[in-house]
């Protein structure tokens, strides 16, 4: 029974969730099989791949084959790397322990990697938000601007009109008195 290590969908539409499964290879995408080994969102940046290590070289060792998705993860997370380390050892060019040791070099420095990736989004988020906010601080201050240019056209016309209407009194007030006397 040849058997495949694929990747079975989940989740809402357009929202998809994949569970990593060991599958006979003339299963369904989404139907029955042997083994789940992990999962993988691709929706969150960078992707979550949660994968049991052991079992994925474990089936790999036994011969099962990878979807192409499937290798990409496996070489994303060292399982394929590892298969080749110990290939290695199998043929004697090294032993156990430095076949370890460049193992945990290598997941150092993938991790650093991801962890600076992590940081850089993080920093361009922080950034975009900081521009928002300063372009919306300029549009504010645009409309208090005018707001309070309005404010004093109205003052002044209210000025203008107190001013025609106490004029209007006081000649109103000399011409009573005119006809007073």
């Amino acid at each position: 029974m040849p058997t495949k290590i694929r990747l079975a969908r989940h989740g809402k539409k357009k929202s998809p969730f994949y569970y990593i499964v060991i599958s006979d290879s003339r299963a369904p995408r989404d139907g029955k099989f042997i083994e789940k080994i992990g999962t993988y969102n691709p929706i969150t940046n960078p992707a979550t791949i949660d994968l049991n290590f052991d079992k994925a070289l474990d089936w790999l060792q036994k011969g099962a084959i990878p979807t192409e998705t499937c290798r990409a993860i496996l070489s994303y997370t060292g399982v394929i790397y590892m298969k080749h380390l110990l290939g290695g050892v199998k043929k004697g060019a090294f032993d156990e322990a430095t076949a370890k040791a460049k193992f945990e070099e290598w997941k150092q420095s993938k991790l650093r990697k991801i962890e600076e990736k992590k940081n850089r989004l993080t920093k361009k988020a922080s950034d975009e938000i900081k521009k928002k906010l300063e372009e919306e601080a300029k549009v504010n201050e645009k409309r208090l601007q005018a707001i309070a240019e309005k404010k004093a056209k109205e003052l002044e016309k209210a000025k203008e009109a107190e001013a025609a209407e106490n004029q209007t009194e006081t000649t109103n007030e000399v011409e009573n008195n005119t006809e007073n006397a």
